[in-house]
């Protein structure tokens, strides 16, 4: 792993140079003190999700998601829970294809839940359908 690392922050979306080994130890922004690795799921739209994505050293994994979908409903918590554990790993975000068509049409997106794993905005991997947290995890750690 590299000395520093580039996170974006969730909230304000600026570029922070985190040295790797202060990852675990809560890191804030510079810009707007927010912690940048809180664990939670960042919400993604057209205007955040090629920054978010794109300048993140961060692998970045996608969940595209509807309100109306059962199984993303199902799933919601477990994307959660996985993104608290795997905070330092992976920054964990969600779109919603209702209100962001043109980002879901961009990715192709044919069914939701859809899962996308990024590395500086390239897609690595993709996983449809909902996912027990056992098995996100195994697939996130097989994947990056």
């Amino acid at each position: 792993m590299p000395e520093s690392i580039n996170i974006v922050c969730p909230h304000c979306n600026a570029v922070n140079r985190v040295p790797a080994t202060k990852l675990g130890a809560g890191p804030k922004c510079g810009k707007c003190k927010s912690p940048v690795l809180d664990g939670r799921p960042v919400d993604l739209t057209a205007a955040n999700f090629q920054q978010q994505l794109g300048r993140n050293d961060l692998p970045v994994l996608v969940d595209f998601w509807a309100s109306w979908c059962g199984p993303c409903k199902m799933m919601a918590p477990v994307f959660t829970q996985v993104a608290q554990q795997m905070a330092t790993q992976v920054r964990f975000a969600k779109v919603n294809t209702e209100q962001e068509q043109m980002v879901a049409g961009q990715y192709a997106i044919r069914s939701i839940p859809t899962l996308i794993l990024f590395r500086h905005g390239n897609e690595i991997s993709r996983q449809s359908g909902a996912l027990d947290a056992g098995s996100l995890t195994q697939w996130l750690r097989s994947v990056i």
